[in-house]
């Protein structure tokens, strides 16, 4: 399997395993989270797609490091994984974070 897919399913399993057995926010039941990320994506798919046009490509990818699949403006399909997990780490650390230091609890 070529490196960038590998990678972002990698990082995106070991964000969901982060989440789910060592912070345990609850963050994927919250719908705030889930607007968070539709938001994201609002925004990430013209920029992003803008970057990587196959007809006029600003960022430039290897052939054979990445999978070639791009279901949406020719972004490929990594690049969603790899948001994904990013902005899960940084909600759920934040949210983890605001339970320590005496924030509310977790809506369960």
């Amino acid at each position: 399997m070529p490196v960038y897919p590998a990678a972002s399913i990698a990082a995106a399993a070991a964000v969901i395993v982060l989440e789910l057995a060592v912070l345990r926010t609850g963050i994927f039941r919250k719908p705030a989270y889930w607007v968070a990320m539709i938001v994201s994506g609002v925004f990430m798919v013209p920029v992003d797609g803008w970057l990587t046009k196959l007809n006029a490509p600003i960022v430039l990818y290897r052939d054979g490091d990445t999978s070639g699949l791009r279901p949406v403006w020719d972004i490929l399909a990594e690049e969603f994984l790899y948001a994904f997990a990013l902005l899960t780490l940084v909600i759920a650390l934040w949210d983890w974070a605001g339970r320590r230091e005496g924030g509310p609890p977790p809506a369960r």
